[in-house]
């Protein structure tokens, strides 16, 4: 029902910041509650944080508080992640994940749809 597309990941210094993007394609995008998770080698895959699509909260784990943004513009149906300073440990595969669950929660199987990643990589 939902096609989502990350992008905006690369190569930084520690300190540096990045822009991701979720683009996505679906008729309810507004709908879906919308979250960013992360997975480093060798590392299970972990959550970063989360927006609801309705007028509602937002949630950050305790690691990136302060440091990144989750944002929305349903207009262009797209979910941003501004990350500023960032770390070596920040460096991972950055997903984005979209559920329409009434009850949603930090775990990876509320998420029912998913995209394929983007790379960050933070040298120190």
């Amino acid at each position: 029902q939902v096609q989502l597309v990350e992008s905006g990941g690369g190569l930084v210094q520690a300190g540096g910041s990045l822009r991701l993007s979720c683009q996505a394609s679906g008729r309810t995008f507004s709908s879906y509650t919308v979250a960013w998770f992360r997975q480093a080698p060798g590392k299970e895959r972990e959550f970063v944080t989360r927006i609801r699509g309705s007028v509602g909260s937002i949630y950050y784990v305790d690691s990136v508080k302060g440091r990144f943004t989750i944002s929305r513009d349903n207009a262009q149906n797209t979910v941003y992640l501004q990350m500023n300073s960032l770390n070596p440990e920040d460096t991972a595969v950055y997903y984005c994940a979209a559920t329409l669950r009434l009850k949603v929660t930090s775990l990876l199987r509320d998420y029912d749809y998913w995209g394929q990643g983007t790379q960050v990589t933070v040298s120190s």
